[in-house]
């Protein structure tokens, strides 16, 4: 495991993490008294190699990546690094459809292979080491339906950044139900993202104000020679989030995407209440990758959001509403030419810290039709555009 572990941290520093020469020697240890089994060889692995929380998402990503497959798809000989170098010898790898082929590898130079007696206790099975051998599960799928395999290198991971990135950048109207497939690893990478930056405003601050107290009280136990300076970096309390998805067939995939983000990032608030709507609230939860009503919701009714906010401000308005909350509102303010009660928006306004409005149409489309954006937009604090991934998570960071 030792050659394995070493390759795995050239990975993560080719993907741009730091890693030094005494926390390559930690993980090390680390492995060696943990062991193998996935989720442990994991986070001892991060333990010792990420330094700070904005890494964990290309760690994971790269370890993912890394150790790809199950375990009993790896068969037979496996990878040997030889020398400093790390330069691959032949591999002889057994195909999914059970038939061996010949990988063919650059030789290692005869000064960098390995002495005979460290190339025999390589060459002995292990089962633990095998677990954790680099495989790419989509190579051995082409190989099993093309009956050849292609040649391994970096093409497939460049191509899904690239598909990712134009998910990201392709508007919500324009998704189709392979884009919606597709879209669900971005989202668990975009929800580290967003629950990364969140906790970093709870933080203590490394700089501010003086806490002499605490500066003095850190000075006796050696006579006040050195003087460690403490600072009280003012930590911000966890505010309320309230968030009201319309469920409209029009806005429906983006509330499933926002719902997604805000799922995950759950404990930076003190409290969370999500309700949905179309004609009418009902209070929901996400579950597994899906919204989960807790009452009856006729998706197919006319919107009608002058309703919904009656029936919010009756049932659960001053319950809800604290000087504290940050309401967030995601709509595309088409109310059917329905009576829109923009007062009742701005009476919530008056009782919160923030109101939100989350507009995935396009800006040239506001205003047209049945959109009244503008009379909400009165009553809000901003209307920020989500149109896209990109739009929808900047307008999040923007909001909270």
């Amino acid at each position: 495991m030792r050659t394995v572990t070493l390759q795995f941290i050239n990975a993560l520093r080719a993907a741009g993490l730091r890693i030094s020469l005494s926390e390559s020697m930690d993980a090390l240890r680390a492995v060696a008294a943990i062991g193998v089994e996935r989720e442990m060889f994991r986070e001892s692995l991060a333990t010792c190699l990420v330094k700070e929380e904005d890494d964990r998402g290309v760690f994971d990503e790269t370890f993912a990546h890394f150790f790809a497959g199950p375990p009993t798809q790896r068969r037979g000989k496996h990878h040997e690094q030889g020398g400093e170098q790390g330069e691959k010898r032949q591999v002889k790898i057994e195909g999914v459809g059970g038939r061996p082929q010949e990988q063919p590898q650059p030789q290692s130079r005869p000064s960098q292979q390995l002495p005979q007696s460290s190339r025999k206790r390589s060459e002995q099975p292990v089962q633990q080491e095998a677990t954790f051998r680099p495989f790419d599960a989509e190579l051995a799928e082409e190989e099993s339906t093309t009956g050849r395999r292609p040649e391994k290198d970096e093409t497939g991971f460049k191509a899904r950044r690239a598909r990712q990135k134009a998910l990201l950048e392709k508007p919500f109207k324009a998704f189709d139900a392979r884009d919606v497939e597709a879209s669900k690893e971005l989202m668990e990478q975009l929800a580290r993202e967003f629950r990364s930056r969140l906790s970093r405003r709870y933080k203590r601050r490394k700089r501010g104000r003086l806490d002499f107290r605490r500066t003095i009280r850190a000075a006796i136990p050696h006579g006040g020679v050195a003087i460690d300076l403490r600072f009280r970096g003012r930590r911000p309390g966890k505010p309320d989030l309230l968030a009201l998805c319309d469920l409209s067939g029009s806005v429906a995939l983006v509330s499933d995407f926002l719902l997604a983000l805000l799922s995950p990032a759950s404990a930076f608030f003190r409290r969370v209440r999500t309700f949905a709507y179309v004609d009418r609230l009902c209070e929901v939860s996400f579950e597994h990758g899906h919204v989960v009503p807790h009452a009856e919701l006729d998706l197919y009714a006319r919107s009608d959001f002058g309703q919904v906010l009656q029936h919010f401000w009756r049932e659960h308005g001053e319950q809800v509403l604290t000087p504290h909350t940050v309401v967030l509102i995601l709509g595309d303010a088409r109310n059917n030419r329905r009576p829109p009660r923009p007062d009742i928006l701005a009476r919530m306004r008056t009782q919160v810290k923030t109101l939100v409005w989350l507009n995935p149409e396009p800006r040239e489309r506001w205003n047209t039709g049945d959109s009244v954006i503008s009379l909400y937009a009165r009553a809000s604090d901003e209307v920020l555009p989500c149109g896209n991934l990109r739009e929808l998570l900047a307008a999040l960071n923007q909001a909270l």
